[in-house]
């Protein structure tokens, strides 16, 4: 009798490092062809263009372009892959430059290119990692690595939440932004991007465990989100704010007395003090008004009184002289210019008390990069006890940096100063420091939209500059705030995350997550 040889089983073989489990099966099904990848990026990337953080931006682009991108992420090669990622948020970066009309000198050219590489890497870890770990694990990659990335751009770079932060595309949607004031902002760049992480597991292999686990996540962020703001009080003591711009007819004049000459700060008093006095004169007779209509607290926008270093002490003392006789609390925003260079110009906020005291003079921390040249303040933001609660106040893109606004405070008070094309973008994502740290936030804006919001984000008032003669917003804004757990833990879900993207990594590297 004889022998026949019996087949061995081949033994299992572990995903390369070039193509993920989930390409070899979609390359069997022939959904790898190369007409599907360029249409998922194509798409991905003019998704991505309206999830900016921009004027135009459209709250379902962000969910849409993360799915896109994954994808073909997942369907291409690391590193050639990783590239055209890079591509397409560079793309995303300089149209949002250009939507937000802040000019595209070489500082700005090369901060938009560093974000995209930044913005890249959750893209890539999820390619190297997902093929290694086991699905449930692996879901967490990229959701772990986007929150991260987004932190990151707030630590390493000058940019802030201005740009890179998918918590600012979802503005208005209330239940869902109560997270932030657990997680901070990461938190929704998590949520979207484990959205985009568990669609992406449903297309290559559908199983319903992955798709409930996420739904039951969203669906628990979205259900507290609507119990916190359905349980909050009924109603609160307020305090009646008024921010007050000067009118357009003054502003006009001052712009027009600036052009003529060549340095502001040197120039002779007769050419530029005119219409200095002019701008602040309306601003003192605005605050008469609205104080003896009711306002307890009034707020100027930054840079409401432009002044040389010479006339500043007389501007000062003329604002501290209103509040004495209103009886209020006046916050005024001053841009000081000095002799000296720009270095040494000011950009401040003095709050007084109704007695006539400065109780506080901030400057202002984070100078637009690339823009403003003045010495930045230290950052501690002042805080001071009233009748009305504790009060606080940054400048402008301070607003920007969230680690700096978790502030003990029951109203946080911004003036600022933007431009058409990007004051409502602006003052929507200032919205957020107000759930984030558990106060009303008032945001005055000379050349944008101001707004006032309480601690769970709803407007209690707006009005556009560019929609009337004369921009006075009042608002009736809560005197008592709450303390969040994102006040009490600041970024620790952002590190979390960070940390798990680490150990995920290690995980992989050490050959004890591979699939089954």
């Amino acid at each position: 009798m004889t022998n026949l040889p019996t087949e061995q089983p081949a033994p299992p073989t572990r995903p390369s490092h070039g193509t993920t489990a989930a390409t070899k099966s979609l390359d069997r099904k022939g959904r790898s062809r190369p007409a599907t990848r360029w249409a998922l990026l194509a798409l991905g990337t003019g998704a991505l263009l309206f999830a900016v953080g921009g004027r135009w931006d459209i709250v379902a682009a962000a969910w849409i372009s993360l799915v896109l991108l994954l994808q073909f992420s997942r369907l291409s090669r690391a590193w050639s892959g990783a590239l055209w990622i890079w591509s397409a948020h560079a793309v995303a970066a300089v149209f949002w430059v250009q939507e937000s009309a802040i000019g595209l000198d070489p500082v700005v050219v090369a901060g938009a290119l560093a974000l995209a590489a930044l913005q890249t890497l959750p893209f890539l870890a999820d390619r190297l990692l997902v093929g290694r770990l086991r699905p449930g694990v692996a879901a967490l990659a990229f959701p772990a690595g986007v929150a991260a990335a987004e932190f990151l751009i707030t630590v390493v770079s000058p940019f802030g939440t201005a740009y890179g932060s998918l918590a600012v595309t979802q503005y208005g949607d209330l239940p869902l932004l109560q997270v932030v004031s657990v997680t901070g902002p990461w938190g929704i760049g998590f949520l979207i991007a484990y959205f985009a992480s568990t669609v992406n597991r449903l297309w290559e292999q559908p199983t319903w465990r992955s798709g409930l686990v996420y739904l039951a996540v969203l669906l628990t962020v979205v259900l507290a989100g609507g119990a916190r703001l359905a349980l909050a009080p009924a109603t609160a003591p307020t305090v009646r704010i008024a921010g007050i711009s000067p009118g357009r007819t003054v502003t006009d004049a001052q712009r027009a007395a600036f052009a003529r000459v060549p340095d502001i700060a040197t120039a002779s008093a007769a050419q530029v003090e005119p219409a200095m006095t002019a701008v602040e004169n309306d601003l003192l007779a605005a605050t008469r008004r609205e104080a003896a209509a009711g306002a307890k607290i009034v707020i100027w926008p930054e840079e409401a009184v432009r002044t040389q270093e010479s006339h500043a002490p007389v501007a000062v003392a003329a604002a501290r002289d209103e509040a004495r006789r209103s009886g209020i609390y006046l916050e005024i925003g001053i841009r000081v210019y000095s002799p000296a260079g720009p270095t040494h110009d000011k950009d401040e906020a003095l709050l007084v008390d109704p007695h006539g005291k400065v109780l506080s003079t901030y400057q202002k921390a984070h100078p637009i990069p690339g823009s403003e040249q003045f010495t930045p303040g230290d950052g501690r933001v002042p805080v001071a006890d009233t009748p009305y609660g504790r009060i606080a106040d940054v400048i402008c893109y301070d607003a920007d940096f969230p680690a700096m606004m978790r502030t003990r405070a029951d109203i946080m008070l911004v003036p600022s100063h933007d431009w058409k094309e990007y004051g409502s973008a602006h003052t929507e994502k200032a919205s957020l420091r107000a759930v984030e740290g558990g106060y009303s936030l008032i945001r005055q804006d000379a050349e944008g939209l101001s707004a006032a919001y309480d601690d769970e984000g709803h407007v209690l008032a707006s009005t556009d500059y560019f929609t009337t003669g004369r921009q006075i917003m009042v608002a009736y804004v809560p005197t008592h705030g709450v303390t969040t757990v994102y006040d009490r833990i600041g970024d620790a879900f952002a590190w979390l995350c960070l940390a798990c993207l680490l150990a995920l990594t290690a995980t992989a590297l050490a050959g004890r997550g591979r699939p089954s």
